[in-house]
């Protein structure tokens, strides 16, 4: 291979990763203003938790013991974003209790 071609394609890679790490600096007053970027922040972590929960469950047969990680996780899950509102918690919270007693079980 020709040794330009790698440092073209090297540049390109630069340029569009420089440009995509770049863009919401200058779009910074243009996102902060934008309503539907206020409602997708508030309306993300919802989905994103209701997307674990549908992957949770997609696969779980419920007729023998293989539903107590995903119910215990679903309910630690929810009980953490109860008790503290705070959606990493419960994120990280509710997959390392599926975890430990998907080893479990």
């Amino acid at each position: 291979m020709n040794p330009w071609h790698s440092v073209a394609l090297l540049a390109v890679i630069w340029a569009i990763t420089f440009a995509l790490r770049a863009a919401p600096l200058v779009a910074r007053r243009w996102l902060r203003d934008n309503e539907f970027v206020r409602d997708l922040g508030a309306l993300l972590p919802v989905g994103v938790m209701a997307v674990l929960v549908l992957y949770t469950v997609r696969d779980v047969v419920w007729v023998d013991l293989q539903w107590i990680a995903p119910a215990v996780g679903i309910l630690v899950t929810v009980a953490l974003h109860l008790w503290r509102a705070n959606v990493f918690l419960s994120l990280v919270g509710g997959v390392g209790v599926y975890s430990a007693v998907l080893l479990l079980v």
